[in-house]
C-alpha cells in the first residue's frame, strides 16, 4: 500500500494535517520545477546540436543532457526517499517499483525518459495524497466549528469571555445568534432554533428552549441562548463523531486485508519478471529499456487505491447524513441483511407517549389516582414514566418524593409514597408479585385496544389504569416498504408492550412479524433463532434499554444517537437523528459502495494484464506506460467520489451564502 492509502486510514490532528498540506504544496512546487527542468531538456534538442557520442556511439546533445540529468535527479529523490523509508520499515510498496525504473533510465543515460518518468508518477502520488488529506482535512475541520472562545456567565451575573478550553461541565454560557455553540449542554435560559446538520445531518433547524440539549458546534440562528455545559473538548457529541469517523477510516474490510497479505509479495514478482526480460534479451539495453517499462506499468496504485477510496468515500457520504458508520465491516454488512428487527418504542414511533385515558377504581379519586401514578414514577426515565409526570404537572396535581423507590426493567416500579407501596406497572407482573387485581373482572375496567396499559395497586390492591398512547413516526411506513423493495424478507417488530398496541403498530407499519410482552433477554433469544435460521440480522432500537439486541445482531443501529453515549457505544452504526429513510439508504449505499470498489479492482487488475504484456513485448515504453498510470489512478479516485454526492436527494437542505456550518461532508477528493 502507497503512503496516501495508508493515510486515509490513519488519525491525525488538525495541526498535523495543516503541516502534511504545507509539505505536499512544497512537494508540488519542486515537481513542477523538475518537470519545467525536462522540458526545457526538450526545447534545448532544437536549439542545440548532437555534438557528442555516448557508450553506445550514439550522437547526443550535451546541453540537453545537463537540463534533463538535473531535473531527473530532482523529481527522483523524493521517491527514493520514500522507497528508502518503506525499505528500512521493512516494507514494499510501489515506490521501490519506479525508484528502480528512474535509476536504471539515469543509468543508460536515458536522462529524459528518467526524469518524464518520474514527473508523472510524482502526479500520480501527488493525486493519490491530495485525495487522502481531502478527507482528512475536511474531518478535522469538524473541530474547527466549536469556537475558540465563549461568553461564560460568572456567579456575579457578569459575562466574561473565556477560553473554550477553559470550560468545564457546570459553567453557564451565553449563545448569541450566529455563534456557534462552544459544547454539549442543557439550555437554562431563552429560546431558538438551532442547526444541527453538523451532528445529526438533519437539513431543518430544531427548535430548542429550556431543559432542551444542544450540542457543541451546532450553530445558534435566532434567539439568545443561556446553556448550562455538560460536556466539553472530545467528550462532546461532535468530538466522538469526529473521533469514531476517524477510527472507522482506521479499520479495513476483510478484502483490503487480503491485498495487504499479498502485496508484499508483489513488488518481487515484478522484479523477477523484469530480471528475466533483461537476462533473456539479446541485446541488453533493449531488455533494460522494456524492463523499465515493466517496473513503471507494473506499479499497482491504481489497484490499492480501489477499496479505500471508496470507503472514505462511503463514510463521507454517511457522516453528511447523519449516519454515524463505526467500522468499515459494518457498512460492508448492510448489504447482504435479510431480516430486521425493530424495537417499536421510539423506533417505529416517536417514544413520546401522553395520557389519553384514565379509570380510577370507584372509591378513589381521578385525581388521586394520578398524583400516587406521577409520584412513584418521577424517577425513573422510561417514556410512559415521563408522560405520567408531564399530565400531572398540567393538571396542577402536586407530587411527592416516593421515600423508596426500585425500576424492574421491562415491568413497572415499586416505591412508597405517603408511606404506603405502591406498584405501577403491567398488570400480569402486578398479579405475579400477589397484587388484587379483581379490579379487572369489572367490565367497566376491561383493557382498551390499541392503548397501553398502566395499572395501579396501593397496598397491594389495585385501584386504576392509566391509558396511554405513542404516535408512530410519519415516515416509518415508507421506509419499511423501501426496505421491503430492497429484498429484505423479515421485518419484525418486538416490544414489551401488550399485544393489542403491538399489533395496531405493525399493521400501520406493515411489518411481516410481530412480538409483544417480550423482555430484554426475550428480544435476545429473537436475534439468534432469526441467525440459526441463516437470516444475517439487524437490529434496530433506541440504545438503552435495546444494548444487549443490539449486540447480539450482525448489524446493530441505534436510533437518535445524538448526545447518547450508551446509544453511541452499543449499536455498530448509530443514526444522529430519527429518520428511518436513512435505513434504506445506508443499505443501498453499501451496496453502491460494492459496486464502486468491484469497477475499481476490475479496472486495476485489467490495467495491470494489459500494460505488463505490452511493456514486455516493447510495445508499451516506460513515459507512455507512465501516464498511463496516472489516467489510470486518476479514474479510480474520481469513480470512488462518485460516492460522496450519494444520496443528495435526502439532503433537501439548500444552506444560505453565508451559512457555513449548516452542513458538512469530508470528501473524498
Amino acid at each position: 500500500m502507497s503512503d496516501a492509502a495508508a493515510m486515509l486510514g490513519s488519525i491525525e490532528s488538525p495541526e498535523s494535517v495543516q503541516a502534511r498540506t504545507g509539505r505536499l504544496s512544497v512537494w508540488m512546487v519542486a515537481t513542477l520545477v523538475g518537470g519545467t527542468l525536462i522540458f526545457a531538456s526538450f526545447l534545448t534538442d532544437f536549439f542545440f546540436e548532437r555534438s557528442i557520442r555516448d557508450s553506445m556511439g550514439n550522437l547526443r546533445n550535451p546541453h540537453s543532457d545537463v537540463v534533463a540529468l538535473i531535473g531527473a535527479v530532482m523529481l527522483a529523490l523524493p521517491l527514493a526517499w520514500q522507497a528508502v523509508k518503506h525499505l528500512a520499515r521493512g516494507e514494499s510498496h510501489m515506490d521501490e517499483l519506479v525508484t528502480l525504473a528512474v535509476l536504471a533510465a539515469i543509468a543508460l543515460e536515458e536522462y529524459q525518459m528518467a526524469g518524464v518518468v518520474a514527473f508523472f508518477m510524482i502526479i500520480a502520488n501527488l493525486i493519490e495524497t491530495r485525495t487522502a488529506l481531502g478527507a482528512r482535512v475536511s474531518i478535522a475541520s469538524l473541530v474547527r466549528l466549536t469556537p475558540q472562545e465563549a461568553h461564560r456567565i460568572a456567579p456575579t451575573g457578569e459575562e466574561e469571555v473565556v477560553k473554550v478550553q477553559q470550560l468545564i461541565p457546570g459553567d453557564v454560557v451565553r449563545v448569541r445568534p450566529g455563534d456557534n455553540v462552544p459544547a454539549d449542554g442543557e439550555v437554562v435560559s431563552g429560546e431558538s432554533s438551532i442547526n444541527e446538520a453538523t451532528v445529526t445531518g438533519e437539513s431543518l433547524p430544531a427548535d430548542k428552549a429550556i431543559g432542551d440539549d444542544v450540542y457543541g458546534g451546532t450553530s445558534n440562528l435566532t434567539g439568545a441562548l443561556d446553556i448550562r455545559v455538560t460536556k466539553v473538548g472530545k467528550d462532546t457529541t461532535l468530538g466522538r463523531v469526529q473521533d469514531l469517523i476517524l477510527e472507522a477510516e482506521r479499520t479495513k474490510i476483510p478484502l483490503m486485508r487480503l491485498i495487504d497479505k499479498y502485496a508484499g509479495w508483489y513488488t518481487p514478482t515484478i522484479l523477477m519478471l523484469a530480471g528475466m526480460v533483461v537476462f533473456f534479451s539479446e541485446d541488453r539495453s533493449e531488455g533494460m529499456t522494456r524492463a523499465i517499462a515493466m517496473l513503471v506499468a507494473g506499479c499497482p496504485l491504481a489497484l490499492l487505491l480501489a477499496t479505500p477510496t471508496a470507503m472514505v468515500a462511503s463514510l463521507s457520504c454517511a457522516a453528511r447524513l447523519g449516519i454515524l458508520i463505526k467500522n468499515v465491516v459494518n457498512l460492508e454488512h448492510a448489504r447482504s441483511l435479510t431480516a430486521i428487527v425493530f424495537d417499536k418504542t421510539g423506533t417505529l414511533t416517536t417514544g413520546e407517549m401522553s395520557v389519553t385515558q384514565m379509570k380510577p377504581a370507584r372509591d378513589i379519586d381521578g385525581a388521586e389516582l394520578l398524583r400516587l401514578a406521577a409520584s412513584a414514577e418521577q424517577m425513573s426515565k422510561h417514556p410512559t414514566a415521563k408522560a405520567l409526570v408531564a399530565i400531572a404537572r398540567e393538571a396542577k396535581v402536586e407530587m411527592v418524593k416516593p421515600s423508596e423507590f426500585e425500576e424492574v426493567t421491562g415491568r413497572g416500579v415499586v416505591t412508597k409514597v405517603d408511606g404506603q407501596e405502591i406498584l405501577v406497572g403491567r398488570a400480569n407482573w402486578l398479579e405475579q408479585r400477589g397484587a388484587d387485581m379483581s379490579l379487572m373482572s369489572d367490565p367497566e375496567f376491561q383493557e382498551v385496544e390499541g392503548v397501553s396499559m398502566l395499572y395501579v395497586t396501593r397496598a397491594g390492591k389495585c385501584i386504576g389504569w392509566i391509558g396511554l398512547e405513542d404516535r408512530t413516526r410519519p415516515e416509518a411506513r415508507a421506509a419499511i416498504d423501501a426496505l421491503r423493495e430492497l429484498g429484505i424478507k423479515v421485518l419484525t417488530m418486538v416490544t414489551g408492550d401488550k399485544w393489542s398496541v403491538a399489533r395496531r403498530v405493525a399493521a400501520e407499519m406493515g411489518c411481516t412479524e410481530v412480538q409483544a410482552e417480550v423482555l430484554p433477554e426475550e428480544k435476545l433469544r429473537l436475534v439468534d433463532e432469526l441467525k440459526r435460521a441463516g437470516h444475517s440480522v439487524c437490529v434496530i432500537g433506541d440504545g438503552v434499554n435495546d444494548a444487549p439486541a443490539l449486540a447480539a445482531g450482525n448489524l446493530g443501529i441505534a436510533m437518535g444517537a445524538a448526545g447518547s453515549d450508551i446509544a453511541i457505544n452499543s449499536a455498530s452504526i448509530a443514526l444522529m437523528n430519527n429518520d428511518l429513510s436513512r435505513l434504506p439508504f445506508l443499505i443501498r449505499l453499501s451496496r453502491q459502495t460494492t459496486r464502486v470498489i468491484a469497477q475499481n479492482l476490475i479496472f486495476g487488475v485489467v490495467f495491470i494484464l494489459v500494460v505488463m504484456p505490452l511493456a514486455v513485448s516493447g510495445t508499451l515504453t516506460a513515459i507512455p506506460a507512465a501516464l498511463l498510470h496516472t489516467v489510470a489512478s486518476a479514474v479510480v479516485i474520481f469513480n470512488s467520489a462518485r460516492l460522496v454526492r450519494f444520496g443528495e436527494e435526502l439532503d433537501t437542505h439548500v444552506p444560505d451564502a453565508g451559512d457555513a456550518t449548516s452542513s458538512y461532508a469530508p470528501a473524498a477528493a
